[in-house]
Order: C-alpha cells, then structure tokens, then sequence
C-alpha cells in the first residue's frame, strides 16, 4: 500500500514540536501530506526552523507558543490551530519536562510540574481537540511514553510516574472519545538518540557509555531515533491502525526483553 500521502489535507498538532522526536512528528506527518502546527514554550528559534522546512515540503506551517502546563495556553494553542488551520484531525502530545532527581530530593514543585505538563495536559488537549475532530469526522491522538512508566530508571521517579499517568489517561481516552469516531494510542519509546537526553543528569558524564550499552543490549542492532517514533506514530493516526485502541506500543528495539 502507498503510504506517501495518508494524511493530505488533514492538519495535525504536535506539542512540543520545535526539536527532537517532536519534530521529526512534525515532519514526517508533512511529507504525507499534512498541514502541521509546531508547538514550542521557550525557544522560538528551533520552532520557526521547523516550520520552514514544512514549508520546503509544501505544506502549511503555523507556529504556536504554548505552555502545554497551563490549562488556558491549551485552549488557546487548540483554537488557534482550529480557526487558522480550518480544523484538527490529528494531535500528538510529545511535550515533556519533569525534575530528574532521587526520591529523597524530589519536591512538591517538582512533582506539580512534571505530572501538568506530562500527564494533565493530555487531557485537557484531548477534551479540547475533540470537538473539533468529530466536526471533521474523527482523527486520532497519540501520546508520548517512555518505559520508565513500567520500569525504574536513575532518578527518574516523577517522570516515570507521569507517563503511567499518561498511559492510563490514553486508555481512558480511548474508550470515552470513541463514539466521536476518534483513535488514542501511546507510543512509549525506549532510550532515544537525541541532544535532551543530554540534560539528564544521571546520564550528563556518561553519555557515550550509556549508549554503548544500550546497543550491546538491543537486538535491533541500534538505538532508538526520532525516525522511528515518528514512524510508530504515524502508523497509529493511519487508517490501518483504526481498531488498535487505548494500547502502549513499546518501540525500543527489544531492548526491554533481556532485562
């Protein structure tokens, strides 16, 4: 099956869409056909780079400034996307943050922080976008994971339980948004090559030697990439994905099942 332009003429919304997994999302709903809306909240620049290449693609690009951790940016980011972009039939919710600390340091602020922007904000997204993609017939949602929502990672307890979070919101979604015809799944995604991992500060001194380890130990042969994601996820908003519902799909190169 031709895959090249499932999404022509459909506009997706990707949270946190200026650099990264997020805008690789961007880009690979672009080159198949969609019009896409670049989500950023601090640094404008990699946003407006990302659009230009959508631009390149020959489809339209709108820039967003949101903080996806703020219930009126989320109404604003989603109205916005409707009355410029003439409606919504895709949203990826990729934005993420959180407070990389051990148990014993970890602070109400912290924890506030990470679960508002990882875990409510797709609800109030989804509540929000959902009108609008029952006015075009339908759509579909997908969240961004990790498997520290099932596994315990190096001082990552408030993120960690964020995505559970995210993932039993997506379930929930699921099941309540399908009578308006719209699909949510959950890419939950392994350890991906990219600059924000970096920032981890468990992972800072020791970044080579974390990903030496990770492909020893992944029977795909690689590491995750950006691509990949955005290929798991495009697949779950395609039409042949449409009786997957409310389901976590692992893409880590099998990095998982060893250990």
């Amino acid at each position: 099956m031709d895959t090249s332009m499932r999404f022509k003429g459909k506009v997706a919304l990707i949270t946190g869409s200026g650099r990264g997994i997020g805008r690789m999302i961007a880009l690979r709903f672009a080159r198949e056909g969609a019009d896409v809306v670049i989500n950023y909240f601090r640094n404008r620049t990699p946003a407006e780079e990302t659009a230009a290449e959508v631009e390149a693609l020959g489809r339209r690009a709108l820039i967003v400034r949101a903080d996806v951790g703020e219930p009126e940016d989320i109404a604003r980011l989603v109205d916005e996307t409707a009355a410029r972009l003439g409606g919504l039939d895709i949203l990826v919710h990729n934005a993420a943050s959180g407070y990389n600390r051990p148990v014993m340091d970890q602070r109400v602020k912290g924890w506030d922080w990470t679960l508002n922007i990882n875990a409510r904000a797709a609800l109030f997204l989804a509540q929000r976008a959902a009108p609008h993609m029952q006015a075009r017939g339908g759509g579909a949602m997908v969240t961004i994971s990790s498997v520290g929502a099932v596994r315990v990672l190096p001082e990552y307890v408030v993120v960690g339980a964020s995505k559970a979070a995210l993932e039993a919101v997506t379930r929930y979604l699921a099941v309540e948004l399908a009578p308006m015809k719209i699909v949510v799944n959950a890419v939950s995604a392994g350890m991906v090559e990219t600059d924000a991992l970096k920032h981890f500060p468990n992972l800072r001194e020791h970044f080579e030697e974390q990903f030496a380890y990770a492909l020893e130990h992944t029977p795909a042969g690689k590491v995750v990439t950006p691509e990949d994601i955005a290929s798991a996820v495009a697949f779950l908003c395609s039409p042949d994905a449409f009786m997957i519902r409310g389901q976590t799909l692992l893409v880590d190169g099998g990095a998982t099942l060893g250990f």
